[in-house]
């Protein structure tokens, strides 16, 4: 197996102060909120470009299966290139190449080249967790990484929040080519603030610097090594988990309980935006406790328990956008103690491929949920979707407990 010898270059002492922190988690969480706010452009026009190619909404869909495929397929490959070349110049041009496969899915005619652009899209995609975790591991204060950390998923969040509205307003006045363009738009703003601002970000360097620690040279034996595997499941319950209550809960509570579609539909608003302001308090709480498998056990619990009460209880439409809320407040909150329970075992020099490869399993989840919990819905069984959600709780919860606790001389410390 081929291996890398480059690591980042951290930070000068001169230039880890606050603001230099603030200017790298700016820069990053721009780019994390556009890539997250193109996985949220096509579902709410799914209707006008079906109608736009006269094809089925399975033949849409599969343009969203070609982007995961391409996404789960190149996420780590793209996270070596990132430890070889560079987080900055990889996060540039996979913003670039978005830009460019929304284009052409826009303006070129015919549906099957609006799957090849949608393909190209997921391409684009996979450099963005192994390049982001990648730049604020190696240039973040560690006394700041947990906020870092949460700042980077609530942009996320918030591009996911914003994404539905201005996709459709963008639509109702140009078109659904006109919101392809504005997202394109987005992502070449986002690479030329990169270009301008970027020089504040870590680069890559050949060697270590004379006299530091070797940085790891590993290539799949880190990757396939128990820790990291662990990570790997950890991640892949969680896509699983986030796909039942994201995807099927309101569906399934009308199947299951009769609650009105404008009732789920809050609590799941609710849950989501709950998620959002939970992410920020989880980035306070990782920077002030080292015991992140704890702050999992707790939000796994509560969030659990959310489903619990969603799957066998009938709750007027108050007390479930409470619950649901509440649920999301705590899942939230797990997210920058799991950023760090990876941190915690990824060597100096390995962060874009270990990030990389431990974040596929939010794809894998993305593809094997939505086709799981489907076929529970066609047969009739909403509360198992519950159930599983429970499931895979759990066992995201049991994988981050029982985890081995990295050594004093932890191989990320600078």
């Amino acid at each position: 197996m081929s291996s890398t010898s480059n690591t980042l270059e951290a930070p000068a002492a001169s230039t880890t102060g606050w603001r230099h922190d603030a200017k790298v988690i700016g820069l990053i969480a721009s780019a994390h909120f556009v890539s997250h706010f193109h996985v949220m452009l096509l579902p709410p026009i799914f209707g006008p470009v079906r109608e736009a190619f006269g094809v089925s909404y399975i033949e849409i869909g599969v343009a969203l299966t070609a982007f995961n495929v391409v996404s789960a397929a190149l996420q780590t490959p793209a996270g070596f290139l990132v430890d070889r070349v560079g987080p900055r110049a990889v996060l540039t041009g996979g913003l670039l190449l978005a830009a460019a496969a929304l284009l052409a899915a826009a303006l070129l005619p015919g549906y099957a080249l609006f799957i090849v652009a949608y393909a190209f899209l997921g391409l684009a995609n996979t450099v963005y967790h192994p390049a982001d975790y990648a730049i604020l591991a190696a240039a973040i204060d560690a006394k700041r990484i947990g906020k870092a950390f949460s700042i980077h998923n609530f942009s996320g969040y918030l591009g996911f929040g914003v994404a539905p509205a201005t996709v459709l307003a963008s639509a109702a006045l140009w078109g659904w080519q006109g919101a392809f363009l504005l997202a394109a738009v987005l992502a070449i703003a986002a690479a030329l603030l990169l270009i301008v601002a970027g020089g504040i970000l870590p680069r890559a360097a050949r060697q270590a610097p004379s006299g530091a620690a070797k940085p790891s040279s590993v290539g799949l034996d880190l990757l396939l090594s128990g820790p990291i595997l662990r990570n790997l499941l950890f991640f892949c319950c969680i896509g699983m988990a986030n796909g039942g209550v994201q995807t099927f809960s309101v569906v399934a509570l009308g199947m299951l309980w009769g609650t009105p579609a404008a009732a789920a539909n809050i609590g799941l608003s609710g849950f989501l935006l709950m998620s959002a302001a939970g992410v920020l308090l989880g980035g306070i709480i990782a920077d002030r406790t080292p015991h992140h498998e704890r702050v999992a056990a707790v939000g796994f619990a509560f969030t659990a328990g959310m489903a619990i009460l969603l799957g066998w209880v009938n709750m007027p439409a108050a007390v479930l956008i409470f619950v649901m809320s509440l649920g999301g407040l705590l899942n939230g909150i797990i997210q920058p103690s799991r950023d760090m329970m990876v941190r915690a075992v990824t060597p100096v020099g390995s962060f874009g491929k270990v990030f990389g490869f431990v974040t596929t399993g939010f794809n894998v989840g993305g593809m094997i949920s939505p086709l799981l919990f489907g076929w529970l819905m066609d047969r009739g069984q909403p509360r198992m979707i519950f159930a599983i959600v429970v499931a895979f709780i759990l066992l995201a919860l049991v994988t981050a407990v029982t985890r081995r606790k990295p050594q004093v001389n932890l191989a990320w410390m600078r």
